[in-house]
């Protein structure tokens, strides 16, 4: 008898069936928890372990969650196609068995992964696959726990650009391609990834402040409501120890002009998502602030970003080519040290 077949005998542990279903633990006794998904008998130790019968029900509720089906419906379904009152095997007319499904190792930052949930990935890290399932799901708790892992595992940079991007990228393919479905996955991947950006100092470690100098202002243009990816780069900068101002979405033109002025920025981000609220006017009033005694006046270094910002907006100012352009850029202003090296984690 090989050990995988030991194993299937004896029964699966928690971590076991996590691994090969690609999700948490905690997902995994939270369904016990709520709808009777958990193992119908335990070891000596009072350890849980889960039998063919068990994971199959299990598989079942990924399964028909990952289509849309809602979680407590999904359950039902499981319970009574794979639970303890289904009916017995001998009932079913006899079939082929199946090869052996490998327990699936954990996931790695090297290994590429397909879809997630339906949703199409496409060449992504195999981190996306999982962080998809759960959005597909709604599954907040697991969504924080998977966000915050690429973090604390990448950085914030690589996290944001090759772990939350193109999961929020394939979750607006899928809402575009199926009316209005899909929408409250968008709405709470969108916000739990914005929660994980807030407390990514928690999980990282804590980098010298950059004492003694002031801020960099970061601000969405007018009327532009698209503030994640300047969230992301206000939590990037954070992890180089460099100060910011986060004024958020569509920042009125006074106000912006007193937080610049009153602060005494060194640098002002101005966001804008689309071609409508991309100012090329502003950028240049921006820059063209003065403060200080005669002899020594200051100005802001202005650095537009999004995609917005086409040449002809942008003008002479330097292009910005994502977050970790913006990130070197900003962070050389400070000489951080560390500020290049950041940018290439993961």
């Amino acid at each position: 008898m090989s050990e995988v077949d030991v194993a299937e005998a004896a029964g699966l542990t928690t971590g076991a069936v996590a691994r090969r279903l690609g999700v948490s633990p905690t997902t995994l006794r939270s369904w016990d928890r709520r709808y009777g998904l958990g193992p119908a008998s335990r070891s000596q130790g009072r350890h849980r372990r889960w039998s063919p019968q068990d994971v199959a029900m299990v598989e079942e509720m990924c399964r028909l969650a990952a289509t849309g089906v809602a979680p407590a419906e999904a359950a039902r379904v499981a319970r009574s196609t794979h639970g303890e009152g289904a009916p017995p095997a001998a009932t079913v007319p006899a079939a082929p068995a199946p090869a052996p499904e490998p327990v699936r190792p954990p996931e790695t930052a090297g290994r590429r992964g397909g879809a997630g949930g339906g949703l199409p990935l496409g060449d992504v890290r195999q981190e996306c696959r999982g962080l998809a399932r759960a959005a597909v799901r709604l599954d907040a708790p697991e969504l924080e726990s998977r966000l915050l892992d690429a973090v604390r595992q990448h950085g914030l940079t690589t996290a944001w650009e090759e772990v939350m991007v193109p999961t929020l990228r394939a979750v607006g393919r899928k809402w575009e391609s199926s009316g209005d479905r899909y929408v409250e996955v968008e709405h709470l991947l969108s916000w739990q990834i914005s929660t994980a950006l807030r407390r990514a100092p928690l999980v990282l470690p804590r980098p010298a402040d950059v004492t003694g100098t002031e801020p960099v202002v970061l601000a969405c243009a007018p009327g532009e409501q698209h503030s994640l990816p300047l969230e992301a780069l206000d939590a990037a900068l954070a992890e180089l120890g460099v100060p910011t101002r986060m004024l958020g979405a569509a920042v009125p033109v006074e106000a912006l002009l007193a937080c610049v002025r009153r602060t005494g920025a060194v640098a002002v981000v101005l966001w804008a998502q689309t071609r409508s609220t991309a100012s090329g006017p502003l950028a240049r009033h921006v820059a063209g602030l003065q403060w200080g005694p005669s002899g020594a006046r200051r100005r802001p270094f202005v650095l537009p970003a999004g995609p917005g910002w086409d040449r002809r907006a942008a003008g002479d100012f330097p292009r910005c080519g994502g977050l970790r352009d913006a990130v070197r850029t900003l962070g050389g202003l400070y000489c951080v040290e560390g500020a290049s090296r950041s940018t290439r984690r993961g």
